[in-house]
């Protein structure tokens, strides 16, 4: 009897926690619309029902389910008992913290605290079935539940209308999606399309590349055979380059000679008119002179070429300072090469001329250098190569050089009159 009453106490301790039978009836509504939610409470309705009339068919809306469920729960019947063990296995964990509540100011507390995070379905059936749940808190309880309703109403009102708004736009940024969609499709398809002219294009062109290279392979094979089945051919193509230079150096070379016969009978013409007016002049003056008076019939002579008394002086300076001496005269033109050798002639010199290396050889140009006692540079006429190759040798050696910028006779004059002075 003893151990039988042990094992029965605490059974009852444990029935001291309220069911929800015994419950008020303004504490039902509430507790039932927000600690079972309607999918669930449709089933357990649903399977109650179908357990007490076999065969029957529940149509009534949620409403409907609602309200008789709080009605049902008033009292202890099956219903009561499965909504009663549903609420004890969904918040089991709500129920186990409340039990620390010892008193009734420590179960507000907790409420508060719940009420304060939000989640306020687990402790509202903990608080009210709690054994120490009084009148007051319980009213509290109902009224703090009642007014987070209202909010929550409004949230949710606030809510549908923001998800309204939401579906509203993602239905259009859909409607854009799917036509940006399609235009990218398109443009991927023209793409490809394009894609693939490029790539039978490149396949054309290659196969033509490979029948030209095959045809162009053929061709050599071919030129190889007949360049082998002829003896002597690269000697005949040397000879047959060989003459073909030949006739153009040769065409040049009788061009050249042209040019040099005509700038010679043009210089043989003003050598005679310039040497038939210098006698005359020379005449004229030896007869005005007094005789043996060979200074002056000089002087009368340079005036009658140069056309003053300074100019008869510096003609006699000149004729005695390149008189016998050799002169060498770079560059120029080939048509004044004529004129030139006649006037330095003229003046008693020995006249050589290179053309700095464009059909003269350019390995001469030392040689002929180390030969003259005077060297002409026609700056306007001559390559950079020669012309620094000239001024080089005659800065060593030591050798006077007299540098002509432009290629006429008077030029040259000019620059050998500074040079006997």
């Amino acid at each position: 009897m003893c151990d039988k009453h042990a094992a029965e106490q605490p059974a009852a301790q444990v029935a001291r926690r309220r069911r929800i039978w015994e419950l008020g009836h303004a504490c039902l509504c509430p507790l039932v619309g927000v600690g079972l939610p309607l999918p669930v409470l449709r089933k357990l309705v649903t399977k109650v029902a179908g357990a007490t009339r076999p065969g029957s068919k529940l149509v009534a809306d949620d409403y409907e389910i609602h309200v008789g469920t709080v009605s049902e729960c008033g009292t202890r019947n099956r219903l009561s008992e499965a909504v009663q063990k549903e609420l004890e296995q969904r918040y089991a964990l709500v129920v186990q913290r409340f039990r620390a509540a010892k008193d009734a100011p420590a179960l507000e507390a907790l409420w508060h605290a719940a009420v304060a995070s939000g989640d306020v379905s687990g402790a509202f059936f903990a608080g009210l079935t709690h054994a120490h749940c009084s009148q007051a808190l319980e009213e509290q309880m109902c009224r703090d539940l009642h007014m987070i309703q209202h909010q929550a109403g409004a949230v949710a009102r606030a809510d549908i209308h923001r998800l309204n708004a939401l579906s509203e736009e993602n239905a259009a940024l859909a409607r854009e999606v799917a036509r940006l969609q399609a235009r990218s499709a398109s443009a991927q398809q023209e793409r490809n399309a394009e894609q693939d002219r490029h790539n039978s294009v490149v396949m054309q062109l290659r196969a033509q590349m490979i029948g030209r290279d095959s045809v162009a392979a053929a061709l050599r094979q071919e030129l190889e055979e007949l360049r082998a089945s002829i003896p002597g051919l690269a000697t005949r193509e040397r000879l047959a380059r060989q003459v073909e230079m030949a006739e153009e150096r040769d065409a040049a070379q009788r061009q050249q000679i042209a040019d040099l016969r005509r700038s010679l009978a043009e210089a043989e013409a003003v050598m005679a008119r310039v040497a038939a007016e210098a006698a005359s002049a020379a005449a004229a003056s030896a007869a005005q002179a007094p005789d043996g008076d060979a200074a002056a019939a000089c002087a009368a002579a340079g005036t009658a070429a140069g056309g003053d008394g300074q100019g008869g002086e510096r003609q006699v300076v000149l004729h005695g300072r390149l008189a016998e001496r050799h002169v060498l005269c770079v560059g120029g033109r080939s048509g004044n090469v004529a004129s030139y050798r006649a006037l330095l002639e003229q003046c008693g010199a020995r006249f050589s001329h290179h053309d700095g290396g464009l059909e003269h050889n350019a390995n001469q140009l030392e040689s002929s250098l180390a030969a003259a006692d005077v060297v002409i540079c026609q700056t306007g006429c001559i390559s950079h190569a020669a012309y620094w190759r000239v001024k080089d040798y005659c800065k060593r050696h030591g050798k006077r050089c007299v540098f002509v910028d432009k290629p006429s006779l008077s030029s040259l004059q000019n620059k050998l009159e500074e040079l006997a002075e």
